[in-house]
């Protein structure tokens, strides 16, 4: 199997060396829109670099992986299924709903795969909780708490093109949200604050999030999301039942301290980053997607599916500028009919 991997950054080379080291996989070609980053990442693994996508793309490949900037991800989505080639792209599909139902629907029409880069699917934890509330053990659900925090800010050159902390960091908790309950958002309401550094005012972001989200059983979930977590990268889930309650990222490297005389110690060694954190997930999803390509399983996180958790975000961006609840159905792309 030969694989393309087009960007080849923080997130794109963690999935080459993956990829390169996959017994299923004979060679990859990457490229990126540095091609001397490329370059050298090839010559490191021992794998080929080529000038830009076009090469891609003519010279021939089995699948694609797409670890660019957003902006681009919905044109090389489509052009991969125009070319009826099976792929994997990191979140999200696109910035906005238009492009992003565009892209699935040139998905849909040419019958091919896209499957997306949620990568907590694959985590350990989320799997065990998926598992309690699922089998029964925790009885009615009726509360979740989850958080992402990020240690610190990404670049200050990246936030105007992230999307928004909704968008690009809270997303990858409404999209487990979903996967560990079985069950739809109906009502979001959310608030954000810019008090932080003028970086986030100037980019028109919020450096710190929460919001309230009503499922359709109605259970109530909170999510939060901050960028400036000095302690540590802190990604959590809570899930309280009627029977038992459970949580997701509570290890001895959670960076948190508790003030009890009889608490735990803080962390030795706290969790820095997502892809310190994430970096067995991030191996699974890849190689789900191997196995994917190859027909072995059932894509485990397609575009209706990403496009689910950037309703809830789109509904949670409403919510915050017009500060009111907004219902998803107010948010389009739920039953949009594919491209013809």
């Amino acid at each position: 199997m030969r694989i393309g991997v087009i960007g080849t950054g923080r997130i794109g080379t963690i999935h080459a060396n993956t990829l390169s080291r996959h017994r299923d996989v004979g060679s990859l070609i990457l490229t990126d829109a540095d091609p001397t980053r490329a370059q050298e990442l090839a010559h490191r693994l021992g794998e080929t670099a080529a000038p830009g996508v076009d090469e891609i793309f003519r010279w021939g490949v089995d699948a694609v992986v797409i670890t660019t900037a957003t902006a681009a991800h919905a044109d090389l989505i489509g052009r991969a299924a125009r070319a009826g080639l099976p792929v994997f792209c990191e979140k999200p599909i696109a910035l906005d709903l238009p492009g992003s139902l565009h892209a699935i629907a040139e998905v849909e029409t040419a019958g091919t795969v896209l499957q997306m880069g949620f990568q907590r699917r694959f985590d350990a934890g989320y799997g065990g909780a998926r598992e309690a509330v699922r089998s029964g053990r925790l009885g009615r659900l009726h509360t979740v708490r989850a958080m992402t925090s990020d240690q610190a800010p990404p670049p200050v050159s990246y936030l105007p093109l992230s999307g928004g902390l909704y968008r690009d960091t809270l997303i990858h908790d409404f999209d487990v949200l979903r996967w560990v309950t079985g069950h739809e958002v109906t009502e979001v309401y959310a608030a954000g604050s810019d008090a932080g550094p003028p970086m986030f005012r100037e980019a028109g972001d919020v450096d710190t999030a929460a919001v309230v989200l009503t499922l359709d059983d109605a259970t109530l979930a909170t999510a939060t999301a901050t960028r400036l977590n000095g302690a540590g990268y802190d990604v959590r889930m809570e899930l309280a039942g009627e029977l038992d309650q459970v949580v997701v990222g509570l290890d001895d490297r959670t960076p948190i301290a508790s003030t009890e005389p009889t608490g735990p110690p803080a962390a030795s060694k706290p969790w820095t980053t997502f892809l310190e954190r994430f970096g067995p997930a991030y191996e699974a999803e890849l190689n789900a997607f191997v196995e994917v390509v190859r027909g072995e399983r059932a894509n485990p996180c397609d575009g209706r599916e990403a496009l689910q958790a950037l309703r809830i975000a789109e509904a949670c961006a409403l919510s915050r500028r017009e500060h009111r609840p907004v219902r998803l159905a107010e948010v389009p792309g739920g039953q949009e009919p594919v491209l013809r």
